[in-house]
């Protein structure tokens, strides 16, 4: 599952990537820095496991992990070849979520691309671009259907969901602002809209605004803006991230406390976009491993045990499941067991979050 880092030119996208991944990517003060772009692979932070770890003591620890992607910065006209124009947007259809960098701090020493500071513009300038290249798709996609339906009636269905999506982009809105049923859905999934794309937004703050950033003018209007979305915010600034990404252990818990945070903001950018897939995390655990196995929010037993090899879920019997919060309480296994707190879940089970799983089968 991959993540697009995309924003205007010097907002603090390269910056955030070295933060999140620590792959070192260029990062300098002048836009189109970044060209192609850069990828790096991390551990999705998940405290159970550092607690089962403690606990059985095992030979590795494997955390679920999620991609994410530096995507070079975008200018007004990307959608007609300006800056690195198609390049730019062929990238972004290639991730399955959006993080968005939003510039909310003043910097005389920092260009900014448009010459002054306004947070819903910048955003606008990347979402009109995404929305100019998704009514191109779409009135090629209109035009096909339509074709298409003299032969066969099954397009109308199509043609009607292309109609409001094009009508919700006409107004200037983002696709993801539609709701559409499942069938809907289903007609237009091979057209990758980039609107109807999930979306974090970031909201790139100095360390002066990071200590009242509830009450920040700036945030605020993202928050506002991120609302008529359903999308969400997380002010953080890259500067102090790109520091705490060099710390370990003590030293970043000492820094984390000296700026009155609980957890980095890059641990929050992380979860929150591995929550905005719509995914979750079952785990194993044992003296061989402990582990974080990715599944889809809603999936059933035997899907999940195809996740750790396609024979246990040909052959599944059962998943003997325990929750992670009645195993760390009662301490063990075996306590669980005694208090009848491990379960027996047929094929139909819905997986939950932090599920301790034993699967049995038989090939």
């Amino acid at each position: 599952m991959k993540i697009g880092i995309v924003g205007l030119p010097n907002v603090g996208k390269s910056t955030l990537f070295n933060s999140i991944t620590n792959a070192g990517a260029e990062c300098a003060n002048y836009p189109f820095c970044t060209i192609e772009p850069n990828v790096g692979v991390v551990p999705v932070p998940d405290e159970r496991l550092d607690v089962l770890t403690q606990m059985y003591h095992p030979e590795k620890t494997t955390h679920a992990i999620i991609e994410f992607v530096d995507i070079a910065g975008l200018v007004k006209g990307a959608s007609k070849g300006e800056g690195l124009g198609n390049k730019f947007l062929s990238h972004i259809r290639e991730v399955d979520a959006i993080a968005h960098v939003v510039r909310c701090f003043e910097d005389s020493n920092i260009v900014h691309v448009d010459g002054s500071i306004a947070p819903l513009r910048d955003i606008e300038t990347i979402n009109l671009e995404l929305i100019f290249s998704d009514m191109e798709l779409v009135e090629k996609r209109l035009e096909a259907a339509k074709k298409k339906l003299k032969a066969d009636k099954k397009y109308q269905l199509e043609i009607d969901t292309l109609e409001k999506i094009k009508k919700v982009l006409e107004e200037g809105k983002c696709a993801r602002t539609l709701s559409l049923n499942e069938e809907e859905k289903e007609s237009i999934k091979d057209l990758y809209l980039l609107t109807a794309k999930p979306v974090l937004y970031i909201a790139n703050v100095s360390e002066s605004q990071l200590e009242n950033v509830e009450a920040d003018s700036m945030v605020q209007r993202v928050e506002e803006y991120a609302k008529t979305e359903n999308a969400k915010v997380i002010p953080l600034c890259v500067k102090i991230e790109e520091e705490l990404s060099t710390l370990d252990g003590e030293d970043k818990k000492e820094m984390l406390e000296a700026i009155g945070l609980k957890e980095s903001g890059l641990d929050k950018v992380i979860k929150t976009s591995y929550d905005l897939l719509g995914l979750m995390s079952f785990l194993t655990a044992g003296e061989p491993e402990v582990r974080a196995w990715t599944i889809k929010k809603g999936t059933k037993a035997p899907e999940a045990a195809g996740k750790i090899h396609s024979d246990i879920q040909r052959g599944f019997i059962r998943a003997e499941v325990v929750s992670y919060d009645d195993l760390v309480k009662e301490g063990s296994m075996v306590a669980c067991k005694e208090k009848g707190l491990v379960r027996s879940e047929g094929k139909d089970y819905i997986m939950q979050d932090g599920d301790i799983v034993l699967f049995r089968f038989n090939v």
